[in-house]
């Protein structure tokens, strides 16, 4: 299969990748994949090698040096704590998040680490933490090396690729260690589906349906699936119903909880099921449902910002618009526990087309890379769900990413708050437009394909200027006047 090489060269190389859909929807914590769930998930890493390189108890110290993005804007990304966590031994889909502040604050005034719960050693954050402001490493941006030293005067030490969507790879290996598998179906391009639809007959979620049953069993499938929507809108009604400001100094007050207030206009319920039911039953009118659309939202990314649990889709920056996009389907256009299979399965491969030919990292792409993925991922979703072809869903998906196209990753104070929390708003609404379009269109007039889009997001990545890759250094992030009184 040709995808191209995620390097700054911007060649092509021949490998295999075969991703499965809950390899782009991830359970995890905010508020960033590549720079929180990432930089964790390369932490456990590191102490599943020094396992198996020698004893735990032998390790006395731990020194961690972030490259690049994760560097600059890693303070408000919370990349040090989730180092931190993830060396401790803590898992960021099983642990509860409320504890997150009190392990911090424990490690920080006493300057010691627990390795994976087991062997207490010094370590100061502010020292052994090391941000390389001015230093990136070739292969990606977003890069951290962990060096630990035995009491026998042993290193040991590993550089890991935070590249997007909560992945990590190896510095020796350059690439996901996808297992080699032999899908029924593979899928490399946008025309890959076509290819495979029309001598089957079959929709793209059937398709993936049929591609997830070599890892995992129907049951297996569908449970899990369905896990992955209720931590979705568990995330959704949180932030619906949280309020106050959010930490990391810009002082955002959140919005989700007003807004769903001022929506019910006093109606009562006592759980979930509850307000759902309040919502459907309080309106159905263009503004109204287009307020719960941005609410929505604005409640998972608000979450996000907050270092709760959210899921990866495709990445956390972006964690709001697929979400968002179910959820006014589910209760505006009454969609059914088949249809929230049928639609995570369909945005995860656009997902995945995206990453394979293009990038799904804001600090390779900027945020066409995060919010313009998401939004042609759930625009895909809502098609097939509302009765699409094929042929449509890869052009709703086209259109949203169409005009996402340039879009800078500009985040103020390095934080996912400004203007990260809105856009998951816009994206969302694209995505609905962009349905709406590709469903009143013939495909057959369309001038671009999914796959041209997906060519052009990655040329327009490798020409925008770094600035406005995740570093804090452009746009935004050096024009709104606002001082950052904690980060």
């Amino acid at each position: 299969m040709i995808v191209t090489d995620k390097s700054n060269a911007g060649k092509s190389i021949v490998k295999e990748e075969r991703i499965s859909v809950f390899d782009i929807f991830k359970i995890g914590v905010g508020p960033s994949s590549s720079h929180t769930l990432g930089p964790w998930r390369a932490g456990q890493l590191f102490v599943e090698l020094l396992k198996s390189a020698t004893n735990l108890d032998k390790i006395t110290s731990i020194k961690v040096n972030l490259f690049g993005s994760l560097a600059k804007t890693g303070k408000g990304h919370g990349t040090d704590l989730a180092v931190q966590l993830g060396l401790s031994g803590y898992d960021p889909v099983t642990m509860d998040t409320k504890q997150i502040d009190s392990i911090k604050n424990q490690i920080s005034d006493n300057n010691k680490l627990i390795i994976n719960g087991s062997n207490e050693i010094d370590f100061n954050p502010k020292t052994d933490i090391i941000f390389q402001m001015q230093k990136s490493l070739p292969f990606h941006p977003n890069a951290l090396t962990f060096s630990a030293t035995t009491d026998e005067d042993e290193e040991i030490s590993e550089t890991y690729y935070s590249v997007g969507g909560g992945f990590v790879i190896k510095e020796e290996s350059q690439e996901e260690a996808s297992p080699c598998v032999k899908l029924p179906f593979p899928v490399d391009h946008a025309s890959d589906l076509l290819n495979w639809h029309q001598p089957t007959g079959m929709s793209i979620s059937d398709l993936i349906y049929e591609n997830e049953k070599v890892w995992r069993n129907e049951e297996e499938i569908r449970s899990e699936l369905l896990n992955i929507w209720r931590v979705m809108k568990e995330c959704i009604y949180a932030g619906c119903h949280n309020e106050g400001i959010l930490s990391g100094g810009l002082n955002v007050k959140r919005r989700a909880s007003s807004l769903s207030k001022k929506l019910l206009d006093g109606k009562e319920f006592s759980n979930h099921d509850e307000w759902i039911n309040a919502i459907r039953s309080s309106g159905s009118g263009f503004k109204y449902t287009l307020d719960w659309l941005s609410c929505f939202a604005l409640a998972v990314n608000e979450e996000n910002a907050s270092f709760s649990r959210v899921v990866t889709a495709p990445t956390n920056g972006s964690a709001g618009v697929i979400p968002a996009v179910l959820q006014y389907y589910l209760i505006f256009c009454s969609g059914t526990e088949n249809d929230i299979i049928r639609f995570l399965l369909t945005a995860s491969e656009i997902g995945c087309i995206f990453k394979k030919g293009a990038t799904i990292s804001a600090a390779m792409g900027g945020c066409q890379a995060e919010i313009g993925v998401s939004s042609a991922m759930a625009a895909a979703g809502l098609t097939e769900v509302s009765g699409g072809t094929v042929e449509q869903c890869l052009m709703a998906a086209e259109i949203a990413m169409e005009h996402h196209l340039g879009m800078t990753c500009d985040p103020v104070g390095g934080l996912v708050q400004i203007p990260c929390i809105e856009r998951n708003t816009m994206g969302a609404i694209k995505a609905i437009t962009a349905s709406q379009l590709a469903m009143q269109s013939n495909p057959e007039n369309a001038k671009v394909s999914l796959d041209n889009v997906v060519k052009t997001m990655w040329e327009t990545a490798l020409d925008m200027n770094f600035r406005y890759k995740e570093t804090s250094e452009g746009g935004l992030a050096i024009n709104i006047p606002i001082s950052l009184s904690e980060c």
